[in-house]
């Protein structure tokens, strides 16, 4: 506990009492008291009243075995939308023929997932800051599995593409609300570590996700074949990614609701409750003698004044629901917050654009680099493809080889560092450095991929993107849970997760299309938005060591 929150216990504590004890007779009798609530679900015992702000209360449940269990399932519902999004770049060069694959094909299917992510995101977001987090985590990991189930054993292209579509608009509910309900339980000088280490399990689906793939797809004699129904390895592949989906969702079933949510709805009781279920799951040494929760202290220093203006949450009910997911939305576009939102919109797009425009494709692309020799493009084209419209529609129906998934396994695991570079200096040198220099240096690392010409050097210059990138991303995730109040901080994340999911869409789809045009102009679109981002990026506020309000 800090010296603010010590003090403001003292100031209440043991020795005021006048029923004759100690201070140490006390707090054993405090403890008991926790003890009989841990185990019969009674009250705990309290001689002292404590009014502590929220942040200081996470101070007194301190952090143990709740945490742990916390971050592992946030983290195991992450991987899940990790994998969702991701699989389908993993199927694309075996799928071709199944499902008559032109290269615009592939651009929608990868395309789609964003779709619904866009559309999800806005929805789920704001239903999490109307109707709490918990709900909305449970059904839209629910919609995520179900369609990514029901997409393995869809027969013919359109219905594939709609069950990607829903399955995509789960993970757009899930994504925001996972980042804002781990957020919401971490103490202010653990938030942005601890917020990084739960990015990393993106890393951990994308591996998990490249290396099923790996042992999966190459199978092509595994799965089940008729006339008419045909249930093939890289549909085996995807029916398998749907576990941690559908898992995660069961497993919310036994979490509580975040106290931050029910203490700024007005449910004061209900966030002490789930407090002192988290202080006895911790075992803290801390005795809970907390009486009453403030959302804040009445002191606005610094940067947190930005954070602490806006407009108290309201909860509606019925046909007003609606109108309060858009009050919360607009809110986000008036002062304060006004800036704050549209520089984060121009980052998350061009951040999107250049990744998922370029990521999503490296199966594809490390696919025709093996055919092509070690480049990306048709030797002796002159890099440009002489006959475009046939090599738009052409379909290739020769299965890849082993090396081009380990090759996209390299690429996954290269996030790796990047992830673990992010947690030691996130608190260290700040949010904004981290982002603006990773984008900056991942626009370079694209521009100079277009340099090389033999394999290795492709996987290697793509293995730098994705572990550089991934700092970026990290990062952001942190900016966007600090940077805005609880009452609208899932529709903020919504609706920058939203305006990412565009550029995604138009990123897979304008490279599915410029690729068999000339080569090098998706590289050059990348490398120049995602230098963009980060130098905008720079004008962000620095939220190193704030209050979340």
């Amino acid at each position: 506990m800090d010296d603010s929150a010590t003090s403001r216990v003292k100031s209440n504590g043991v020795e005021d009492d006048d029923d004759g004890l100690t201070g140490d007779e006390e707090t054993k009798l405090l403890g008991d008291g926790e003890t009989r609530y841990c185990q019969g679900g009674l009250k705990p015992v309290l001689n002292a009243q404590t009014t502590l702000t929220y942040e200081e209360s996470l101070l007194v449940i301190d952090v143990g075995r709740f945490h742990v269990l916390l971050l592992l399932l946030c983290g195991w519902a992450v991987s899940s939308d990790a994998i969702e999004v991701l699989s389908v770049s993993f199927l694309l060069p075996s799928a071709t023929c199944d499902l008559h694959l032109s290269s615009q094909d592939k651009g929608w299917l990868n395309a789609i997932v964003f779709v619904g992510m866009m559309f999800g995101g806005l929805f789920w977001g704001s239903l999490a800051d109307h109707s709490g987090r918990r709900a909305v985590l449970m059904w839209s990991l629910a919609m995520n599995g179900i369609g990514g189930l029901l997409s393995s054993i869809s027969q013919v292209f359109w219905l594939f593409l709609l069950m990607r579509f829903i399955s995509g608009v789960g993970v757009g509910g899930s994504m925001p609300v996972i980042f804002t309900y781990f957020t919401e339980f971490q103490a202010k000088t653990r938030r942005g570590s601890m917020i990084s280490v739960l990015a990393t399990f993106w890393m951990g689906g994308n591996i998990l996700a490249a290396g099923l793939a790996w042992l999966v797809i190459p199978h092509s004699g595994l799965g089940y074949f008729s006339t008419n129904f045909t249930f093939n390895s890289w549909r085996i592949f995807i029916a398998l990614c749907t576990i941690p989906s559908l898992s995660s969702a069961i497993l919310f079933l036994f979490m509580p609701e975040s106290p931050k949510f029910l203490l700024q709805a007005g449910k004061e009781e209900k966030a002490l409750d789930v407090l002192k279920r988290v202080h006895c799951i911790n075992k803290s040494d801390n005795p809970f003698d907390i009486s009453r929760l403030l959302l804040s202290s009445d002191h606005k220093t610094g940067k947190s004044v930005i954070l602490e203006e806006s407009v108290e949450v309201s909860q509606p009910e019925g046909c007003c629901h609606f109108s309060g997911m858009l009050n919360s939305s607009v809110e986000l576009f008036r002062p304060p917050l006004r800036f704050v939102t549209c520089i984060l919109l121009i980052v998350n797009f061009a951040i999107a654009f250049g990744y998922y425009g370029l990521f999503m494709w490296f199966p594809e692309i490390f696919n025709r680099i093996d055919k092509n020799g070690g480049t990306l493009c048709e030797p002796g084209s002159g890099s440009t493809n002489t006959n475009t419209s046939s090599n738009s529609t052409h379909i290739d129906c020769t299965q890849p080889g082993n090396i081009v998934y380990l090759e996209g396994f390299l690429t996954a695991v290269s996030n790796l560092p990047g992830n673990l570079l992010t947690i030691v200096l996130m608190d260290r040198i700040g949010r904004r450095i981290l982002l603006s220099s990773s984008m900056v240096i991942s626009g370079l690392t694209v521009f100079l991929l277009w340099f090389v010409h033999e394999r290795w050097q492709n996987v290697l210059m793509s293995c730098v993107f994705g572990a550089v990138s991934t700092v970026g991303f990290n990062t952001l995730d942190v900016l966007q849970t600090e940077l805005f109040p609880t009452n609208v901080r899932s529709t903020a994340f919504g609706i920058q997760t939203g305006i990412a999911r565009i550029a995604a869409i138009l990123g897979n789809i304008i490279f599915g299309v410029l690729v068999d045009v000339h080569c090098a102009v998706p590289m050059i679109l990348v490398a120049a938005l995602m230098s963009f981002g980060g130098l905008m990026s720079v004008q962000l506020p620095n939220t190193k060591g704030i209050d979340i309000h």
